[in-house]
């Protein structure tokens, strides 16, 4: 008899780790994916102990091409019914896109869209035979509008909020439920990582919970994107008074990227 869970790519810290953390404290099961087995096993530890739910590590690297289909088995052979499905998971680079190594490009188009995309394929067709599910991606403000110096970034979360939001539509009457939650700048390690020089930024910086607690909430309310701070709002609104080209140099002013 399969356990029903909740399954999270990019777990192992930041946002993924507070979703974890959210639905933990909620009684919620967890599949923990990502690359970092030492974080991962420290947190499922943690949790278990702590909210006395089972928690199943999957150390999966997104970024290969077999990847969504191992984490897909690997629930499948231990009977894990997943219910809930978070596609956390994401790698940037900052800088000019001309200068952005290829295999770095690969790595960043397979995690961000590729692997995205097929988790939600493959649970989506069990929550559809189920009649019952939900998805959360986490996308971006960088995904409305291209960004100077986060081109290739902002292009992927564009194709993360297309895509809930098409899905959105598909699935709403056969009980899965999406939303795509599209955070301004996060207060996480994911800046370092991408070599972007958080000091620079010219708009405060968000608390991970600020981002969950608002895609929780969307998706109880059945909302087709989320927003999660007055100022993330205030930004969308502005693009509808504003032309095309201002939208985008606003976006690189904000975002303070040296792109030359």
């Amino acid at each position: 008899m399969s356990t029903s869970y909740t399954l999270i790519t990019g777990a192992s810290m930041g946002i993924g780790e507070a979703f974890a953390r959210n639905f933990a404290d909620k009684g919620h099961n967890l599949v923990l994916v990502a690359r970092s087995r030492q974080k991962m096993e420290h947190l499922a530890e943690e949790l278990c102990q702590k909210s006395g739910v089972k928690v199943a590590v999957c150390v999966q690297d997104l970024s290969s091409i077999n990847a969504s289909a191992t984490v897909y088995n690997f629930c499948k052979e231990r009977y894990i019914k997943i219910d809930v499905l978070v596609n956390c998971a994401g790698l940037s680079w900052a800088g000019s896109f001309r200068e952005i190594p290829l295999a770095k490009m690969e790595e960043i188009m397979m995690v961000n869209m590729k692997a995205m995309a097929h988790l939600t394929r493959l649970f989506a067709s069990d929550m559809v035979e189920q009649k019952k599910g939900d998805i959360i991606n986490v996308a971006s403000l960088g995904g409305l509008q291209g960004v100077p110096g986060l081109g290739l970034y902002s292009a992927t979360k564009a194709f993360v909020i297309a895509l809930s939001e098409s899905l959105y539509e598909e699935l709403k009457d056969q009980g899965v439920n999406i939303v795509v939650v599209c955070p301004g700048f996060i207060e996480t390690g994911f800046f370092e990582h991408s070599g972007h020089n958080v000091k620079k930024i010219r708009l405060p910086l968000s608390d991970v919970d600020v981002v969950v607690k608002a895609a929780v909430r969307g998706l109880k309310k059945r909302k087709i994107r989320v927003f999660p701070t007055s100022i993330d709002a205030i930004l969308v609104f502005l693009q509808r008074l504003l032309s095309r080209k201002t939208v985008v140099r606003l976006a690189g002013f904000f975002a303070a990227v040296d792109a030359d």
